[in-house]
């Protein structure tokens, strides 16, 4: 560790209380991009963030596109370098806000000492975990004379609603934007007390399905039994994407599909699967039969129902046929899948399993492939070596349920390996009411970044 490196890293320690400030500033503004009532709210997230960007020393823009907006930022070591960070702004909706304990967009700090944490929507997704590289680059700027690295830092305003602006602006940009490494940080620890860099995720497939039946609403005395029945049917359909083991019945979902290089190395981690599912406030795992939770969650593929509505759903009694059912549905895809093929052969299964008076309508909300991440990088070896340096605890290279689409397009437009550090924990509640971050997490993942950042600059650009 350098001397400047020290200074910086005792400057976010004694400035850890601003640093919380300016998160919960960020996190009270409702950046949910899904739902259009809060456009004006995603523009104003985007215009903060620019400013807080400027504070840490760089030059940011807020960049309008055909959804919401992209803030890119630009500064440091011109001689470096070019390192390009990302996160996200946007934030899931904040529903069914009855069950929070607290309002979802006032960030809340609960706990004492080591387990304090502040609760709030896009406390852990992404918007703590963007601002402890943000801090981190400030520190830098304030106290070391700026970042050693030539930093380009992208925050999209579209993450949580498909990215649809995504690719089209790193096309456009691809000259500017194009770095020697990406650094990511939307991803999780190993646990509180061991780092991890994530190397596999997941991609997806998501489709909104509805199965329109009668013309209008029908009183289900007068036409119960003797007409087609929306909610019935869908519930018998959807009711059949499974098998008894688990396996999705979709044709050629397997198709692809190859067992992990790496899955012995996943068995010798020691997975506490009780602790993980009693986070979650369960005991017994389920899904595809013969697979461990590591393999399901990580290198498996997975279809879920998020969602399913119909009829009547208000307090008491209401006798109705409904016109109409839908439901959300969403596939966790793996290496070796191809995520159109996947959508088609979804949507020709629904077609072909029609009830007699119905038809469907079926509109996709983002399809993206899996990721694999190289770990032979001098680029991953640095940081390693550098959260070697925060943390006791090796730090573990790990799969992700998740999907984080940006990292593929990095590759593919960009020409650019991803280092997917991040510092959430299996019990932050992410989409979940009462979301939060570990303010432990947040401190550690601020010096981490920083101690990150001067371990890339001794790396240099990568030789071919």
């Amino acid at each position: 560790m350098s001397a400047t490196l020290d200074t910086v890293l005792n400057h976010i320690d004694a400035s850890l209380d601003a640093a919380l400030d300016r998160l919960c500033g960020l996190l009270r503004i409702p950046s949910v991009s899904t739902d259009p009532a809060h456009a004006s709210d995603v523009q104003a997230c985007a215009e903060h963030a620019a400013d807080l960007l400027r504070a840490a020393g760089l030059d940011a823009t807020v960049h309008q596109t055909q959804g919401h907006p992209m803030v890119v930022a630009t500064g440091g070591d011109p001689k470096g370098p070019h390192v390009l960070y990302y996160g996200h702004y946007d934030v899931q909706p904040a529903d069914p806000v009855e069950l929070w304990d607290t309002a979802p967009f006032e960030p809340t700090i609960v706990g004492e000492g080591d387990e304090r944490r502040i609760v709030c929507r896009g406390a852990a997704d992404d918007k703590g975990q963007l601002m402890m590289f943000v801090e981190a680059l400030r520190a830098w700027h304030e106290v070391g004379g700026g970042t050693p690295l030539r930093v380009t830092v992208l925050l999209e305003g579209e993450e949580e609603s498909g990215s649809p602006s995504l690719d089209p602006f790193l096309e456009a940009h691809r000259d500017a934007l194009s770095p020697d490494v990406c650094v990511v940080s939307d991803t999780g620890m190993w646990d509180r007390q061991t780092p991890a860099i994530t190397t596999m995720l997941r991609g997806m497939v998501y489709l909104d399905v509805t199965l329109h039946g009668p013309s209008h609403d029908l009183h289900s005395g007068m036409y119960g039994g003797a007409v087609v029945n929306p909610i019935n049917e869908l519930t018998r359909v959807l009711g059949g994407l499974h098998d008894e083991n688990g396996r999705v019945t979709i044709d050629g979902f397997y198709d692809g599909v190859r067992e992990p290089a790496s899955a012995e190395q996943w068995r010798a981690l020691e997975f506490d699967e009780a602790a993980f599912l009693g986070s979650a406030g369960l005991t017994t795992s389920t899904g595809e039969a013969g697979r461990s939770v590591l393999e399901r969650i990580w290198s498996r593929p997975t279809l879920d129902l998020n969602g399913i509505f119909g009829g009547y759903t208000g307090e008491g009694a209401k006798t109705v046929i409904a016109a109409q059912a839908s439901a959300k549905l969403s596939c966790r895809l793996v290496p070796g899948q191809d995520p159109e093929a996947i959508e088609a052969s979804i949507k020709a299964h629904l077609e072909a399993r029609t009830p007699e008076g119905c038809t469907w309508t079926i509109v996709g909300h983002g399809c993206n492939p899996a990721i694999e991440v190289s770990t032979d990088s001098p680029w991953l070896h640095a940081a390693v070596d550098a959260l070697g340096t925060e943390f006791d605890n090796d730090t573990v290279l790990c799969g992700c349920g998740g999907s984080i689409p940006v990292v593929g397009s990095f590759q593919s437009i960009l020409g650019a390996q991803s280092l997917l550090i991040g510092f959430g924990l299996d019990d932050d509640r992410v989409h979940s009411p009462n979301e939060k971050f570990d303010l432990m997490c947040f401190h550690r993942g601020i010096r981490s970044h920083a101690a990150v950042a001067e371990a890339l600059a001794g790396v240099g650009a990568p030789t071919t």
